[in-house]
């Protein structure tokens, strides 16, 4: 009995194959452009993203020496919040997918700020009113793309976020879905209730008829048809950070999980309870298996791997991501420069749409070894002042942080957060846990684990860090950075 999971990323899509244990037997994977238009504007072409999904699922089978027959069930898990909208009769997007990177509808977010939406959204939502979320790109899009809005109002054009798209596609134009995590995305459903709100469609002027149906995280979704000899059920669907967080057997109140990927994004289970944040923390859906839901406190980071692939593209100062632990040990320390990768903004807990990235305490004695270093430290600082918030919010004392995503397999970061954020950090044996949750999801719905004890089984851990940075000097590094955080801040705002 095997699983594919299906994980389209921000920058890849990929593909992979696990059996009953967990164990990966095929994977594959292929990245795909992106496009930005104006500064702080990013798009991906939605051909471009399934594509080169349907090429890495043919790809994986091959790998995996199986045939598509053999497949028991598909799981999805996505990039959340980037933004869709096609023709239902065509099937032809209208405009390229609005990545939740993007920043261009910003000015609209503090719109409804200004209007005092705020308290409305985050009661009925969870959310703060963001351009990162769904329904101002909807909005865009509607406002912008000629004849869009005539043409959603007749009941003409369909909205997705990426899962949504691929289901659609992958059902042969059959099914308009998506599950409860994505759909706590958009800023346009009802936590509470489960459903698409009418008073927040109405304040953003998007038609009802446009929206997927929500359903739970582990479900029967349709049929995938696109093999010749198989029909194989799509069972399973959870945006990436909270697959990550099933993943991790994040299933009890408490777990905390951070997920370094483009982003960084760390989820902390609050159980069946909406916990809300008075600090920018977002209250988020974690998972729905039939009636059971249960939601989490999410902290986000724009910019955590996307610093890396930036010393690479941008910059190229070094060759791969790897070279960045290698350059990242050749200091003692980062030669007193902080880097803040606010390229789009920063995300909890400050919130600042306008902050942009700085690069700041160079001398004459800085070489590449501590820009790198610097970058690398970002992401743990970032991490670190989300953790302090939750604990904060929450009263809840956090002794141990479950890591994944790619640069949790880089030893000088996960050894730096540790230290930085005194507290244990434990590393799984499989650390592609997005795809494991998305798999777990799916084989839960068709019974290849009959529940999540079962599952909690499979999981193990590869390598933990525990902290050994003395305290004064913890303390000082932390106020270095927050001081270099401040001078980030706003630069954008008139």
């Amino acid at each position: 009995m095997y699983i594919l999971a299906l994980d389209q990323g921000t920058t890849s899509s990929r593909a992979i194959i696990f059996d009953s244990l967990g164990n990966i037997i095929g994977v594959a994977q292929k990245e795909f452009p992106q496009i930005f238009p104006k500064p702080g504007w990013v798009e991906h072409n939605p051909w471009d993203i399934w594509n080169s999904q349907r090429e890495v699922m043919f790809e994986a089978i091959e790998k995996a020496k199986i045939k598509p027959k053999e497949i028991s069930a598909i799981g999805v898990t996505n990039q959340r919040e980037t933004t869709i909208v096609w023709d239902k009769d065509t099937g032809q997007p209208i405009h390229n997918a609005i990545v939740w990177q993007c920043r261009r509808t910003a000015d609209y977010c503090e719109r409804l700020k200004k209007d005092g939406l705020s308290e409305l959204v985050k009661e009925k939502t969870g959310l703060v009113i963001d351009a990162y979320f769904s329904s101002p790109k909807i909005k865009w899009i509607l406002d912008n793309v000629p004849e869009a809005r005539k043409k959603a109002e007749q009941g003409k054009l369909l909205f997705g976020t990426v899962d949504t798209w691929l289901i659609w596609n992958l059902t042969g134009r059959k099914v308009h879905a998506t599950d409860y995590t994505n759909a706590s995305r958009t800023m346009l459903f009802n936590i509470k209730n489960l459903d698409w709100d009418d008073e927040l469609l109405e304040i953003m002027n998007i038609p009802r008829n446009m929206l997927p149906k929500p359903l739970p995280s582990s479900y029967f979704y349709g049929v995938c048809n696109i093999f010749e000899d198989a029909e194989i059920p799509i069972t399973g669907i959870a945006g990436d950070q909270q697959a990550a967080l099933f993943g991790q057997c994040g299933f009890e109140e408490g777990i905390l999980k951070n997920t370094y990927g483009t982003g960084c994004f760390i989820l902390l289970n609050t159980g069946k309870d909406i916990k809300y944040s008075s600090k920018g923390l977002i209250t988020t859906v974690a998972y729905g298996i039939g009636d059971d839901v249960h939601y989490a406190l999410e902290g986000s980071v724009f910019i955590a791997g996307a610093v890396i692939q930036w010393l690479r593209d941008n910059l190229g100062i070094i060759k791969n991501s790897s070279e960045s632990e290698i350059l990242a040990k050749m200091v003692e320390d980062n030669g007193g420069v902080y880097f803040v990768p606010a390229f789009v903004g920063l995300g909890a807990p400050y919130w600042d749409m306008f902050a942009r990235g700085l690069i700041i305490g160079i001398t004459r004695g800085v070489k590449r070894e501590h820009i790198v270093r610097a970058a690398l430290e970002s992401i743990a600082y970032q991490t670190n002042d989300v953790i302090e918030l939750m604990e904060s919010e929450t009263g809840i004392k956090i002794k141990e942080l479950r890591v994944d995503g790619g640069a949790s397999a880089n030893n000088f970061l996960m050894q730096f957060q540790s230290d930085i954020s005194n507290l244990k950090v434990v590393r799984p044996y499989i650390t592609e846990t997005t795809s494991l949750g998305a798999a777990f999801l799916a084989g839960l719905k068709v019974g290849i684990w009959k529940d999540l004890n079962e599952i909690k089984r499979i999981w193990r851990e590869e390598k933990i860090f525990t902290p050994g940075m003395p305290e004064e000097k913890r303390r000082y590094y932390l106020a270095k950075w927050k001081e270099a955080v401040t001078k980030a801040r706003g630069w954008e705002k008139e």
